[in-house]
């Protein structure tokens, strides 16, 4: 699992644009078109403080233009877009404000690929809002609070306190918000049985170090058919963990569901 996904020298340029939500949050997108016009999209959401312009997200993006056309966007409050980072919770608005983009622009088949947060939002988009034909859920939590690993004890100062805060926003670009949940939203456990009958894909690595396996289990059995949960031998967190072989079983897997929709 230790290969590259791709050489950064050859990512394709996107088409660079400015998306708002319904509650006035400014994102900024990134679309990867093939020469001959497509009716199917790939949506990339990141994981909290990824964005496409970085390599990892690139890449994927790039290894998923050969089944469709991908977009990647920049969550609010991180990088290029306006607004403060909820962390999970209004990004579902964010989601929902491309998927809608996209359908204005003419696709009528819009798969979502979510990595960690990313992951979590595009559980919660499909099951609340729907206006998509598959979820891949990569890294994601089963539920809100998970405090059991170093990596997410930090995460949670980061987010929490506001020396945390003033250095996510100094040394990655990204403004998180102050206010707590209120209310607390349903977790992805919770909601993953709604989002059938849109086939759902449940990917997790066997050496994650911000969510053991055990959550992308719980998400498994709490989906309805039809579903999948791919357990990686070696795979460790998020975007950055990707390999090409992993990119392209993906990408086979949504054209395998798009072609029978």
């Amino acid at each position: 699992m230790s290969e590259t996904v791709r050489a950064s020298a050859h990512l394709p340029e996107p088409e660079r644009g400015m998306v708002t939500t319904r509650d006035g949050v400014e994102l900024e997108t990134a679309l990867l078109t093939a020469a001959e016009p497509r009716d199917n999209v790939i949506v990339v959401a990141s994981g909290f403080t990824g964005g496409w312009r970085m390599e990892p997200n690139r890449r994927i993006a790039s290894g998923l233009l050969r089944v469709a056309d991908v977009m990647s966007f920049d969550f609010r409050g991180h990088h290029g877009s306006t607004g403060e980072s909820t962390v999970g919770d209004r990004e579902i608005h964010d989601l929902r404000a491309v998927v809608d983009h996209l359908t204005e622009r003419g696709y009528t088949r819009i798969v979502t690929v979510g990595f960690s947060m990313g992951a979590s939002v595009a559980i919660r988009h499909a099951a609340l809002m729907g206006g998509v034909d598959a979820v891949v859920a990569v890294s994601g939590p089963s539920r809100w609070y998970y405090r059991g690993t170093l990596r997410m004890r930090l995460l949670h100062i980061g987010v929490e306190h506001r020396i945390g805060r003033f250095f996510l926003r100094m040394s990655r670009n990204v403004r998180v918000t102050r206010h707590e949940w209120d209310p607390i939203p349903p977790d992805p456990t919770e909601l993953a049985g709604s989002v059938t009958p849109r086939p759902l894909l449940v990917i997790h690595g066997d050496s994650d170090d911000y969510f053991p396996v055990e959550h992308a289990q719980r998400i498994h059995e709490a989906a309805n058919e039809p579903k999948e949960l791919w357990l990686v031998p070696g795979l460790r967190h998020g975007e950055s963990a990707m390999t090409e072989e992993l990119v392209d079983s993906i990408a086979e897997w949504v054209a395998e569901r798009l072609s029978t929709e």
